[in-house]
């Protein structure tokens, strides 16, 4: 049974159906993703399902539109009354060919203009190795005005950094619009794992991104096991939960040596990087590997932590507190730091509902979107621990949150550390519950908050082999803000603006 209340409408309702559900924008929609079910002889079509959190009674609600066997792939657009459908949709069109009429930007989002007309990659019968060569027409989206001028950037940056091409439409120094073209390296793994067990499949959704290792894993887990019905042992789920939040602090950590890199305030950058390094040989000390792969498994965690380990985990986090303080007072005493930093970049608590944005993006404007409190997973409904939020959405309130929600995921490590010295369980078989894929079959949903926010996956298992799996990382519903917060500022704040967020492209690469 899906752990979800799922409504299954014609197309023409899908719309209607969704802005009830959204409850005003009360209900944030959490993602947006197509399927082919041309296989499956009660549908014979394809679908699109679109997922709202309801924070209100803590579950989801999702509302599915079946495009039976010869109906027309269309129907009207969801984002002119759901603003954060915007890309979903446009990924849907792209991957699928289900047009959503209507939307204000239809522009293709993930297959750029090498891949052809006609060319839809998640329908089944594509091939996964499929060469396809061709041309698309891509147009960026730029204003137009007397004085007003391009400047493009990208998609080969400076230094070790992702693809993105970014084009500024300025008048003097100020950015009056900013047109963001990402998916420059999409790798296909949602196809790739089509076929595959939940075990087959693990190894990819650790490596979607290098960052968000255990919030993915965490994220996919879950969606099999309640599939198949399994309850984690308690040990498990708390040896879980302690690798999550010792995966916050790292990508924090780093993300307060990288936002001042955005203004070259060089002793806070090499404060911030030597305390990361310290967190990555700790996490190498836990997993074997500095990214934490291959603990979670379905079922449970392959591994115990030991009482050397914490010890070792407990020395790392002092030294860490002790880092993040410096840090903290580095940026309050540098008075050109805090001009660059506040009153810059600035989304307001409207535009990150609208959005649906998460994590520090969300809660940084005021908008209190924590997975961990919305949902009840892991250990977390047993742990103390705030929700921090900010009011003013600039670069200073994300940076600021960063320093509060490492303080309270210190102390997070500190009650997970005594739980474990407390539990006994510590026997290898009380780590992991042993699953036979091979008559599991169903779909369901797993939420888990990364770093950058809650990471969702959607899994449809037959016979215990994937029939369809979606990924929407925390950076996909906010990058558009992005586009945003640079509104008005003067281009050389861009850099600043972007680190602030810390969004990932390999995350939406998928």
């Amino acid at each position: 049974m899906a752990d979800w209340s799922l409504k299954v409408v014609k197309p023409e309702n899908f719309r209607g159906t969704a802005n009830i559900l959204s409850n005003g924008g009360k209900n944030p929609l959490t993602a947006m993703f197509g399927r082919d079910e041309t296989e499956n002889p009660e549908v014979k079509g394809y679908a699109i399902y679109a997922v709202f959190e309801n924070l209100s009674e803590h579950k989801m609600e999702a509302v599915k539109a079946v495009f039976g066997e010869g109906e027309s792939l269309c129907y009207e657009s969801l984002t002119s009354v759901i603003p954060a459908a915007v890309w979903y949709e446009r990924e849907i069109q792209d991957m699928f060919g289900i047009v959503p009429q209507n939307h204000p930007d239809p522009r293709p989002l993930v297959l750029h203009d090498t891949f052809p007309e006609g060319f839809y990659p998640l329908r089944k019968t594509v091939a996964k190795d499929a060469d396809v060569h061709g041309s698309r027409r891509m147009d960026m989206s730029v204003a137009k005005g007397e004085g007003v001028y391009e400047v493009p950037v990208g998609p080969i940056h400076a230094g070790i950094i992702e693809p993105g091409h970014f084009r500024f439409s300025q008048a003097g120094e100020s950015m009056l619009q900013l047109d963001a073209r990402l998916f420059y390296t999409h790798r296909g793994l949602e196809k790739i794992m089509e076929g595959k067990t939940p075990e087959e499949a693990l190894p990819i959704v650790e490596r979607i991104c290098g960052a968000c290792t255990i919030a993915n894993t965490w994220s996919f887990c879950q969606a099999v096991e309640k599939i198949a019905g399994v309850k984690v042992p308690r040990r498990a789920e708390i040896i879980r939960t302690l690798l999550m939040e010792i995966e916050r602090i790292t990508n924090h950590v780093g993300d307060l040596g990288n936002i001042p890199a955005g203004v070259g305030f060089n002793p806070a950058i090499s404060l911030g990087g030597r305390t990361k390094e310290m967190l990555m040989r700790l996490q190498e000390r836990i997993a074997g590997n500095r990214f934490l792969r291959g603990v979670i498994v379905p079922g449970g965690v392959r591994q115990d932590i030991d009482s050397a380990l914490l010890n070792d985990i407990a020395d790392i986090m002092d030294k860490t507190k002790a880092n993040v303080s410096d840090l903290s007072e580095m940026f309050a005493q540098q008075a050109n730091f805090q001009n660059r930093v506040r009153t810059t970049g600035v989304v307001r608590k409207n535009t990150a509902v609208d959005l649906a944005m998460v994590g520090v993006g969300a809660r940084a404007s005021g908008f209190a979107h924590d997975s961990r409190k919305d949902f009840a997973y892991g250990l977390y409904p047993e742990l103390d621990f705030k929700l921090v939020t900010e009011k003013t959405g600039d670069v200073a309130a994300r940076l600021a949150l960063r320093i509060a929600e490492l303080k309270e995921s210190f102390a997070l490590v500190q009650q997970l550390c005594n739980l474990l010295k407390a539990d006994k369980s510590n026997d290898p078989s009380n780590l992991t519950v042993q699953i036979d894929w091979s008559t599991v079959s169903g779909e369901d949903w797993g939420l888990s908050e990364s770093a950058r926010g809650s990471n969702f996956q959607f899994v449809a298992l037959q016979d215990g082999k994937i029939d369809r799996i979606f990924v929407r990382s925390a950076s996909y519903p906010n990058w558009p803000a992005v586009t945003i917060a640079v509104q008005g500022d003067i281009i050389p704040d861009f850099p600043l603006i972007n680190k602030s967020f810390e969004l990932c492209y390999a995350c939406i690469d998928r």
